[in-house]
This record gives structure tokens, C-alpha cells and sequence, in this order.
């Protein structure tokens, strides 16, 4: 899954596109790169980041989802938002799946998604973007990351969501301090148990740079390594911004693994 970050805030790569041309152009060239899926986000949510309007973030990411699906109609479209207001557009634009930090906790949210018939990609974070990075304390994070994530994914197939078009993502970086997010990498295996396909972000985030000291954009060996542990998954999807980096590195790892 490519990032195409239509935003002048994220972490990584805020303000790089600064328009729906360039933003097409670059989700053109991570497809090519080798990206199955891209990832269209009009609202950050780094830590500390404030909510955007729903009539600005439809204003960044409609036309992008639109061109996109103009340009390649089998290309899979994702749109990054909690908002059911912004899911449904993108959703009617051309998407084929919502990615939601919130696990689908705005009212409606679930719904649109079934009755469009897409996907959802429920997301664990404690909080919101403003706040999560406050309390990154758990008892047992990975059992307590999981508990929440197989609710939410009750709550999305009780909503009309198939449970095949479920995928859950445990979070990597979203109220959790270094080595909760080691652990839930480490345990990939058991949110795979659960029986969701399951989403990984982990590119470029903070506890790279916090083990290693490497600056934002000198992040791409922490973010290659650190998916060792879930690269063997049979049902993962990668969610990064080094597209063709990504690609020769696990199709070296699946190589050297069949080899063995």
C-alpha cells in the first residue's frame, strides 16, 4: 500500500503535493514502483495534529481519487479517513476501501462502508491524534490491542461489512511508546490468529528514529526491518512510503526464505 499524502502537515511528507495533478502523477509512479494499493489522505494524523473540515479534506482527496480511477481502472483505490462524510464521496468517486484510524467509531462510518460494498481497515489508537501520545501505558498491549481490534471487527460485520473485505491494523505509532510498538510487530502472528487480514504501518515512524537516533526522512532500514516479524504472514498488507524499496526488499526475504 503506496502513501499519497494530499496534506500540508503529515510527519513524513507534508506539503509535497501540492496539488491533485502531482498527487496523481505520484500515486502513478509508486503503482509502477511496484504499490498493489494507494492510500489517498487529505487529513494527518501525526501526533498532535489538529481535525481538518470535512469540506477541506473532500476538496483534497475527491479530485485525486478521481483522476486516479480515470487513469487506471483496475488500479485499488483506499482512502485514509474517519469521516463517514468524506468515506461515502471517495467511496462513490472511486475507492474501494476505507482506511480508519478510529476502527470506524464515527456514527455511520460502518454503514456506508457495507452499503457500498467496500472494504475497512479498522485501526487501533488510543485517543485521538491530539491526545495519543499522552498515555502509552497498557498491562499487556498486545492482548489489549487485539481485544479491541476482534470488537471492532464484530461491530463492522454486524454493520453489513463481509467479514473477507475486514482487515485490521494494530496502530504502530498511534498511542504507544517504543516498545509497545516492538511487541505488536513481534506478535504479528497472533492478530493474524484473529483471522483479518491485517494492515502494517510502521514507515518512518518515531520509535525508528527513538532506537536508532535516524531523522524522518533516514528511516527507510528501521521501517525495512521492522517488517521482518510480519513479512511472514500469508495475509498482510505493508502500508509505506518507499515503494520500490519495499518491494526488492521482501521479494529478496521471500526468495531467501523459499531458498531455506
Amino acid at each position: 500500500m503506496g502513501i499519497v499524502n494530499v496534506t500540508p502537515d503529515s510527519f513524513s511528507d507534508g506539503g509535497r503535493l501540492p496539488s491533485a495533478e502531482a498527487a496523481v502523477a505520484f500515486g502513478l509512479r509508486l503503482r509502477d514502483e511496484g504499490a498493489d494499493i494507494l492510500d489517498v489522505g487529505g487529513e494527518s494524523t501525526r501526533p498532535g495534529a489538529a481535525e481538518v473540515p470535512v469540506d477541506v479534506e473532500l476538496t483534497r482527496v475527491i479530485p485525486v481519487i478521481e483522476k486516479l480511477r480515470r487513469e487506471d481502472e483496475n488500479l485499488l483505490l483506499s482512502v485514509d479517513t474517519s469521516k463517514p462524510e468524506v468515506a461515502a464521496a471517495a467511496l462513490a468517486a472511486g475507492a474501494d476501501l476505507v482506511n480508519d484510524v478510529t476502527a470506524g467509531a464515527a456514527p455511520g462510518m460502518l454503514e456506508v462502508v457495507a452499503w457500498a460494498g467496500a472494504g475497512v481497515v479498522l485501526m487501533h489508537m488510543r485517543g485521538t491524534p491530539r491526545t495519543m501520545q499522552r498515555d502509552t501505558h497498557y498491562t499487556d498491549v498486545v492482548a489489549e490491542v487485539h481485544s479491541f481490534l476482534a470488537e471492532r471487527a464484530a461491530a463492522a460485520t454486524a454493520a453489513g461489512v463481509p467479514r473477507q473485505r475486514v482487515l485490521l491494523d494494530p496502530g504502530i505509532g498511534f498511542g504507544k511508546d517504543v516498545e509497545g510498538n516492538l511487541r505488536l510487530l513481534a506478535a504479528a502472528g497472533d492478530l493474524a490468529a484473529l483471522g483479518y487480514p491485517i494492515v502494517v504501518g510502521a514507515s518512518r515512524k518515531s520509535f525508528i528514529g527513538a532506537l536508532t537516533g535516524a531523522g524522518v526522512a533516514d528511516r527507510l532500514p528501521g521501517s525495512l526491518a521492522a517488517l521482518v516479524t510480519v513479512a511472514s504472514e500469508r495475509r498482510v498488507i505493508v502500508r509505506v512510503h518507499d515503494v520500490a524499496a519495499t518491494v526488492q526488499f521482501l521479494v529478496t526475504l521471500a526468495a531467501l526464505r523459499g531458498a531455506r
